[in-house]
């Protein structure tokens, strides 16, 4: 049978966790062959794991990387979205009632959105999430929500990801979306500001660290002023 994996980030948590960042990769829409660490989708959240590893741990923040079963999102099973919450069943296991960012990149920053309502989940950064029109968004009423796109982007669709953030705005303050001007879907142009903002986010929607005053501001301003900002290099 197989199952998903969990490996956590190094440096770990020292005593109590306090919290927890869930870190989801890419994928595509259709496939049941296994989701390895030697994809690319999966090397490409390494760096974010790592930066929000060196960031939490002294704060008791417990950093894993999810490892799909599958690399297909397999409608309508929906099986990244499965994976996920075994994932946050492994967490509450193992460190209690914790709170959880999810952190998920094109499927799966689909991934985390569609299971940013569980229970324990206090925060959910999409970047160039994989939306398609329709998506349900109804399950993210009062959540912590940070949704990145870059203008290069030929992958998934900033245009969408853009009406997505829209329509969870109307049900929370606090969602904030940001346009990475010069960068596509490998997020490697300006890799540290992409690092920089999910790591700060994460910390913020955690209650460790307030929010940047970029993102302090985009949450305040809201739609539409909130929902296309550039972001500026850290």
């Amino acid at each position: 049978m197989t199952l998903p994996r969990l490996d956590r980030v190094r440096p770990a948590t020292r005593g109590p966790a306090v919290g927890a960042v869930l870190v989801l990769h890419g994928g595509r829409p259709e496939g049941h062959d296994a989701a390895d660490g030697l994809r690319l989708p999966y090397l490409r959240m390494v760096p974010f794991a790592r930066s929000l590893a060196a960031a939490g741990a002294r704060r008791g923040v417990d950093v894993g990387l999810l490892r799909y079963r599958y690399r297909g999102w397999n409608a309508p099973d929906l099986d990244p979205v499965q994976d996920a919450r075994w994932a946050l069943r492994d967490v509450r296991a193992r460190l209690g009632d914790v709170p959880v960012v999810l952190v998920g990149h094109s499927m799966g920053g689909r991934a985390a959105l569609r299971a940013g309502g569980d229970d324990g989940v206090v925060g959910v950064a999409g970047l160039a999430p994989w939306i398609e029109r329709g998506e349900p968004y109804e399950h993210l009423v009062d959540q912590t929500v940070l949704i990145a796109h870059g203008d290069r982007e030929r992958m998934t669709s900033p245009q969408a990801s853009r009406w997505f953030a829209g329509r969870v705005a109307t049900i929370s303050d606090r969602v904030a979306r940001f346009e990475v001007l010069g960068d596509g879907h490998t997020m490697l142009r300006r890799a540290h500001a992409w690092h920089d903002l999910v790591t700060h986010f994460a910390l913020g929607a955690l209650g460790l660290e307030p929010f940047t005053e970029p993102v302090a501001k985009a949450m305040a301003a809201g739609d539409p002023d909130g929902l296309a900002v550039p972001l500026e290099d850290p």
